[in-house]
């Protein structure tokens, strides 16, 4: 028998069916879930979906509230190196398209195929962030009075630039088309995508250039642009957790899909990303300058890579735990802090709101 609730109201009656409401949520699925016209959250399944929305939601900037009067002037001055000017030159180089290609993929391949609407809200709002960093970088170029022509070129002609953008970019084309998610090979398919974006493009190839960014920040170098890699680095974070939790849910669901075979590929996309990472950081820093080197990133974007496939349930590519070779990078950057790495005055930007719950220990 039904289980249904009777509400009167003046001479109107309206039953509400409860095994109705019960059976939607049960057919709520990361995909193949139930299919349907309406936008309806209500009730949420996916509960991280939704704090993660709310959290960056509350994380809200826009490029233009940064100042970059010191930046400019400091851009205009003798006290800046030709390799600090070259790392600037590469960071807006490289996320100008990196950073669009994240969004599109969210929007065109991941967010196509999900079917809980709170999944899709997530999503929406992580690839409004994508936008946002891409304008903040349009702001960079325009503040400095950068060639937007040679960034370009770079985008185009830099061999590690171009092999990462391919790396990533022909895995999303290969997706954009109609395909049967009940067969195993294509939520394989899906779930690779998925890792791909969210554990090596977005958190573990984007953290080498972050670094040498964020090293010149913490010299007092470039405050404008180092202050929205900040910005751009929380959104990171919750990033990662998003397509974490997702790829987490999809296999929870699907678990036709964690076969050893396809662990062991995933560990190998991992280890591709990170040997493209590793060329493309000498090219960054072809010299030892503002206290750091390449090596010392190559070793940092291991431990990076180790943890990222930990959080997952996979094996680490190296035998022994690496140790984080910036201390330093820790305070900003910590992979076991990445939600509070953003310490002091900086989470002033968050609403008010966002902040009442907040202990003053965890800032």
């Amino acid at each position: 028998m039904s289980d249904t609730t009777t509400v009167q109201i003046g001479n109107r009656t309206f039953v509400l069916d409860k095994d109705k409401a019960e059976q939607a949520i049960a057919a709520k699925k990361v995909i193949n879930g139930r299919d349907t016209m309406f936008f309806n959250i209500l009730p949420l399944k996916y509960q991280w979906a939704y704090d993660l929305y709310k959290t960056m939601k509350n994380n809200h900037w826009e490029p233009e509230d940064v100042t970059m009067q010191k930046d400019v002037e400091q851009w205009r001055s003798d006290d800046i190196s030709d390799v600090e000017r070259w790392i600037i030159k590469m960071g807006i180089g490289y996320f100008s398209a990196a950073e669009g290609i994240v969004g599109d993929n969210i929007l065109h391949v991941v967010r196509e195929v999900v079917t809980a609407p709170e999944l899709k809200l997530v999503l929406g709002r992580h690839a409004h962030e994508e936008n946002i960093h891409a304008d903040s970088l349009v702001y960079m170029l325009s503040s400095l009075g950068l060639n937007p022509h040679e960034c370009e070129a770079m985008f185009e002609d830099i061999p590690t630039i171009k092999e990462k953008n391919t790396f990533v970019v022909s895995n999303s084309r290969a997706l954009r088309r109609d395909i049967d998610l009940t067969e195993t090979a294509n939520k394989q398919a899906l779930a690779k995508n998925i890792f791909l974006f969210g554990q090596v493009m977005e958190g573990t190839q984007f953290y080498g250039l972050f670094g040498m960014i964020l090293s010149l920040y913490r010299q007092n170098k470039f405050p404008g642009i180092g202050q929205m890699f900040r910005y751009t680095l929380r959104d990171e974070s919750n990033h990662i957790e998003v397509f974490r939790n997702l790829l987490m849910d999809l296999i929870d669901e699907n678990p036709d899909i964690w076969t050893e075979d396809f662990k062991q590929d995933l560990r190998g996309t991992m280890k591709e990303g990170i040997e493209l990472e590793k060329k493309f950081i000498r090219d960054c820093l072809p010299v030892s300058a503002i206290g750091l080197n390449a090596d010392e990133f190559v070793q940092y974007i291991d431990y990076i890579a180790d943890r990222r496939l930990a959080s997952c349930g996979l094996k680490p590519l190296n035998d022994k735990d690496l140790s984080n070779p910036f201390p330093w990078l820790a305070e900003m950057m910590d992979i076991k802090k990445e939600q509070n790495f953003f310490e002091g005055r900086v989470t002033e930007y968050q609403k008010a709101s966002a902040l009442e719950n907040v202990d003053d220990d965890e800032l």
